[in-house]
């Protein structure tokens, strides 16, 4: 693994990309930043963090997904990789808010944004990028946000939970073919409100009631709708409310 220690960047994700546009980066290489100026969470939403209180990083991965039909299975491995790792810690309640929030109990710790390229050869590079809400301790106008060092009062080493996240990620992938299933199981079983009845709201604002049953191979959250019809919703379909 190959570190890259950034004071401030517009983004780690953006900086990695160029990175690996110019010249041949080495798989799980790692920029972090204590900075982020213009960090972005899912469908371009601003993720703000307290310069030098969180873990900001984004990862290089390649050689791992073939396919369109198998992008969600890296999701399900830096979702684990993540929860995994702050068990080590003795974070309560972790669960993974579908697709890729990171929570504690019914609060946001963590977000994952995973922006995937295809090259020429048609190999798929992924810029994997994670913010995790580590020593900040307010969080102005984000009443559902809150970070490791308020539930735990305790403070928390950037650099050892990333080497914690980054070894995760490096022994599921390279034992990926073995141990899918059972990741998949992992990810599903731990996921937020996962069995318990719902309120949601669809793309025409419609709001209703569901029970989340799983997620598809290709990512899709699976609902159980009050007619016992199963339901699945991409990510712009489908909103929790709670």
């Amino acid at each position: 693994m190959k570190l890259i220690k950034l004071d401030a960047i517009d983004s780690t994700n953006e900086f990695l990309k160029g990175l690996s546009n110019k010249q041949e980066v080495q798989n799980f290489t790692v920029v972090t930043a204590d900075n982020q100026l213009k960090g972005k969470g899912q469908m371009g939403a601003k993720w703000n963090s307290e310069p030098g209180k969180n873990l900001i990083m984004s990862v290089l991965i390649k050689e791992f997904l073939f396919d369109n039909e198998t992008v969600f299975d890296l999701n399900v491995v830096v979702s684990l990789a993540v929860i995994r790792t702050l068990k080590k810690y003795n974070i309560p309640e972790l669960s993974v808010k579908w697709p890729n929030d990171i929570m504690s109990a019914n609060k946001k710790i963590g977000g994952i944004l995973i922006e995937n390229s295809i090259k020429g050869t048609g190999a798929i590079t992924s810029i994997v990028g994670l913010g995790l809400n580590l020593n900040q301790m307010k969080f102005e106008n984000l009443p559902r946000a809150s970070s490791l060092a308020l539930i735990c009062d305790s403070f928390f080493d950037k650099e050892e939970i990333l080497l914690g996240i980054v070894v995760q990620m490096e022994q599921m992938i390279a034992n990926y073919s073995a141990i899918s299933s059972g990741l998949w199981e992992e990810y599903v079983s731990g996921l937020f409100k996962i069995g318990i009845p719902t309120a949601f709201t669809d793309e025409k604002e419609s709001n209703f009631m569901g029970i989340i049953k799983g997620v598809s191979s290709i990512g899709k959250l699976q609902i159980l709708l009050e007619d016992d019809s199963i339901c699945e919703y991409n990510l712009k379909e489908v909103q929790m409310l709670y």
